[in-house]
C-alpha cells in the first residue's frame, strides 16, 4: 500500500501542528459566520458545559451549504443542543419551508428559543423538547433532509423512525461517526455511545436502500442518499 493511503486523519504528536495549522487556514479562507452565530458560538462556549458539541464555523457552513444545494422544504433536526445548526441548516430552506428541530435537555429551551429569535430564519424553526422516539410517531410530514446529532447509543434506532418518512431522493446528514477516531479503536470496544455508532455506521453500510459517503469533517459527517 503506498504511503500515501495508510496516513491517518487523526491529529498526533508529530503533526498536531501542522493540523492546527491548517485547521486555522481552513478557517480563514472560508465563509465565516454571521453576526447571529457568532453569537451563539460564543455564548454556547461561556455558558454551557459541553461547548465541543456546537458544530462551529466549518462545519456549519458545510451544513448551510448541503442545504443549499437541496433547498428542502421540510428538514428534521435531532439534537437541537443550541441552536446554530438548525440555524445554518434553515439558510437553505425554501421561503415556505419549515425545520423541526427536537432537544431532549429541557433546560436549554430558554437558549435555544433566544437564539432562535436573533435571526429571522428563527421563524421557520419549530423547536419540539422532549424525547425524539416520543415525538417522531406523531409528526405527520415527509422530510427533504434530516440531520441527526442527538444520543450516539440510538442512532441506529432513530434511524429506522426517520426514514419512512425521508422522501425518495432526500438525505439524511448524520454527526459524529468517527466519534474522535474511537470508531476503530479497540480501546472503546466497551463505550456505549462507541457501539451504537458502530452499528449505526454498519447498518447504513449494508442498507441497500441508500447511497452513503462519510466525510473526515472534525468528528466524521455521514451523507446518506435514499434512492
Amino acid at each position: 500500500m503506498p504511503e500515501w493511503q495508510n496516513c491517518s486523519i487523526f491529529a498526533t504528536e508529530n503533526n498536531l501542528f501542522a493540523d492546527m495549522d491548517i485547521q486555522e487556514y481552513i478557517e480563514k479562507y472560508s465563509m465565516q459566520e454571521d453576526e447571529v452565530l457568532q453569537f451563539v458560538n460564543h455564548n454556547t462556549h461561556t455558558q454551557t458545559i459541553n461547548p465541543r458539541m456546537l458544530s462551529g464555523q466549518i462545519e456549519g457552513r458545510l451544513l448551510s451549504m448541503l442545504s443549499k444545494m437541496i433547498r428542502p422544504k421540510r428538514i428534521l433536526e435531532l439534537g437541537t443542543f443550541t441552536g446554530y445548526s438548525a440555524l445554518c441548516l434553515a439558510e437553505g430552506l425554501e421561503k415556505d419551508g419549515v425545520l423541526h428541530t427536537i432537544e431532549h435537555n429541557d433546560e436549554l429551551e430558554d437558549m435555544i428559543r433566544q437564539h432562535l429569535s436573533m435571526s429571522p430564519l428563527g421563524k421557520q424553526i419549530v423547536l419540539h423538547i422532549g424525547d425524539a422516539k416520543a415525538i417522531l410517531p406523531d409528526m405527520e410530514e415527509t422530510f427533504d433532509l434530516v440531520f441527526m446529532d442527538a444520543d450516539k447509543r440510538e442512532y441506529t434506532e432513530y434511524y429506522e423512525l426517520v426514514f419512512p418518512r425521508l422522501r425518495q431522493g432526500g438525505y439524511i446528514l448524520a454527526d459524529n461517526t468517527l466519534w474522535d477516531g474511537h470508531i476503530v479503536d479497540t480501546a472503546y470496544d466497551k463505550d456505549k455511545q462507541t457501539i451504537g455508532l458502530r452499528q449505526f455506521n454498519e447498518t447504513v453500510a449494508q442498507d441497500e436502500r441508500v447511497e452513503q459517503v462519510i466525510l473526515p469533517v472534525r468528528d466524521g459527517l455521514t451523507i446518506i442518499r435514499k434512492r
